[in-house]
């Protein structure tokens, strides 16, 4: 069925939402509570809109909620346009001031508790006016909740695959080797990474960026990775203070993890492995050069405090 303009004139941005809202729970009386309306009207919208487009986009019994093959696209074409409508309330806020209003920030758990706290003074006297949230999460989920407009910019290491975000470098995070006391790497002022060859490493869980960049020195010197894995970079430390193993650890944690001086921490030989911090927003967002201007900020704090 041909979908005419007086067609597309009943769509609504609240009947997406509902449909967004469906795919996310599976669930139709999930959904009506998320979007704060009775199970019947989210109901009745949602027909009203597969009315429209002629095509079915859940298929719905007393036990499940499915989404169609049909109907998987229109939920992403539907997380679109929900974005894009964010997107135009966002540029109206962006004409009066980017910097007053709230910016949702997701970081990962490798950066949050070893940064956050040094820079957040930083830009609360810079933009006064704007509000940070901040959501700890892992790169993989930053970057899905990016796309889909849950978050406005994220802080992580452009190493990992961040999709087509755009970005504006804040600092480079050098690798340190975390060793063990009398570890025998442990006699030299700085390690060349193919003294790491046939060393057990241990290393953080699947989904953690650093776990693929640590991984990669590992590869390319002929280090082993253990069978233990840990969850945090606390738990890592706290494995390889009581093992023979060792770990890279990035040198912006080493203050906080190894405060107790419960390990030994040497520099690799140059050219020293590292990781690129970085803010990174959604390409078209209308806050892009607020982002860029948060990102110096963040460049200016950071020098500042290593001098």
């Amino acid at each position: 069925m041909a979908i005419t303009n007086a067609a597309v004139h009943d769509l609504s941005i609240r009947q997406l939402q509902y449909v967004v809202a469906v795919a996310d729970t599976l669930g139709f009386r999930k959904a009506a509570e998320r979007c704060a309306v009775s199970q019947p009207t989210l109901s009745a919208q949602i027909q009203q809109l597969e009315s429209v487009l002629g095509v079915l986009i859940f298929e719905r019994d007393k036990r499940r909620v499915l989404v169609t093959a049909a109907g998987a696209e229109i939920v992403a074409r539907a997380r679109r346009v929900l974005v894009d409508a964010q997107d135009l309330v966002a540029a109206a806020t962006r004409a009066r001031d980017p910097f007053e209003g709230t910016f949702r920030v997701g970081v990962i758990p490798t950066i949050a508790p070893y940064y956050l706290p040094d820079v957040t003074e930083a830009l609360a006297s810079a933009y006064p006016k704007l509000r940070l949230v901040f959501r700890e999460e892992k790169t993989e989920d930053t970057v899905r909740d990016l796309e889909e407009g849950t978050l406005d910019v994220g802080l992580v290491a452009l190493e990992a695959d961040l999709g087509e975000l755009e970005h504006a470098e804040v600092f480079r995070d050098r690798f340190v080797l975390a060793l063990p006391t009398g570890h025998p790497l442990a006699k030299k002022k700085r390690v060349p990474e193919d003294a790491l060859a046939g060393t057990e490493v241990l290393l953080l869980e699947d989904g953690h960026c650093l776990r693929a960049q640590a991984l990669a020195v590992c590869a390319q010197v002929g280090a082993r990775e253990t069978d233990l894995r840990a969850t945090s970079l606390s738990t890592l430390v706290q494995m390889v203070s009581r093992s023979d193993g060792v770990t890279l650890l990035p040198e912006l944690a080493v203050a906080v993890e190894n405060r107790r001086g419960q390990l030994e921490i040497r520099p690799f030989t140059a050219p020293e492995p590292y990781r690129t911090i970085a803010l990174v927003w959604r390409r078209g967002s209308p806050f892009a050069e607020a982002f860029e201007k948060t990102a110096a900020t963040l460049r200016a704090a950071r020098t500042s405090a290593n001098r």
